[in-house]
């Protein structure tokens, strides 16, 4: 199984080419592959697949080529990646599948426009955020009031007054499962300045992560309430680097680095032991080959 490994602002995805469908990807493959310890390591996996191909296309897409397929690291499926879909971009123009610098890719919360910026940057068109009201989050045994936001997945902003590398977030934030019935992903928000913001997050099926690309937006979404101006530029700051939010008051722009670091093939045997369902067709044998 061929593979490679990206990430933008410090969040990390190992990215699967299978342009025709061939891959069965289950929870134990992708939490295997995932492990920081006896896997590669990532936040999560994008599949790279032709939504011609693909076992479960969203409706409504046929006009674009390619669909990513998003898994978070413990195997579950998800509805969207920020920081993934840029990625993922990335990944398609380097290796010639598709054209730049604009095109328009399939996800299961909808149809994105991404753009390969001449800095190099790429940005994505996430839509408009859907203000869904307040919320509180139980984070290190206080309790936050937040705002909650839907970029296609779930996402309760919680803007505070202290700096959010004091928080801990090693363990999930309860939020209300009436509220939350599948969970959401929580971010600690703090204004720094005139559209400057500095974020952490705990991704859901992922745990803390050094950047999330939706969770930017919603931060973004949830500053400019407490600073009553709704359509408005942020950088914002995460752990593994900085992002860029511009909203519209329509849509909410999304930019930011994104590379590929490393391309392999992963070891048969390995696999065979994950205990995984088989594949559509044969995967050859070979070592573990990492191109840097």
């Amino acid at each position: 199984m061929r593979f490679a490994k990206g990430h933008a602002t410090g969040n990390d995805f190992l990215i699967l080419p299978d342009p025709d469908g061939q891959l069965v990807l289950t929870p134990p493959l992708v939490a295997g592959l995932c492990d920081r310890h006896t896997g590669l390591g990532a936040d999560g996996v994008l599949r790279v697949v032709r939504m011609a191909a693909a076992d479960d296309p969203p409706a409504g897409q046929e006009a674009a080529e390619w669909f990513m397929d998003y898994r978070n690291a413990d195997g579950s499926i998800a509805e969207m990646c920020g920081n993934g879909i840029r990625v993922f971009t990335r990944y398609l123009l380097g290796h010639g599948l598709a054209g730049g610098p604009e095109l328009d890719l399939a996800t299961r919360a909808g149809l994105r426009h991404v753009t390969e910026e001449p800095s190099g940057d790429i940005t994505v068109d996430m839509g408009a955020p859907e203000v869904l009201g307040p919320g509180t989050a139980v984070i290190d045994g206080s309790q936050h009031q937040g705002l909650a936001v839907s970029l296609g997945n779930p996402h309760l902003a919680c803007v505070v007054n202290a700096p959010v590398a004091g928080i801990d977030l090693s363990q999930p934030p309860v939020v209300d499962h009436v509220q939350f019935p599948d969970g959401a992903n929580v971010e600690v928000v703090r204004v720094l300045g005139d559209g400057f913001l500095e974020m952490r997050v705990y991704e859901r099926g992922s745990g803390t992560t050094l950047s999330c690309g939706t969770g930017a937006v919603a931060a973004a979404v949830a500053a400019s309430s407490a600073v009553g101006n709704p359509a408005r530029a942020w950088t914002v700051q995460v752990p593994g680097g900085k992002l860029t939010v511009t909203l519209t008051g329509t849509a909410s722009l999304l930019s930011g680095p994104a590379e590929i670091v490393a391309e392999g093939d992963l070891n048969e045997g390995w696999l065979s032991r994950l205990a995984v369902a088989p594949r559509r067709t044969p995967v050859r044998e070979g070592q573990l080959s990492v191109q840097r």
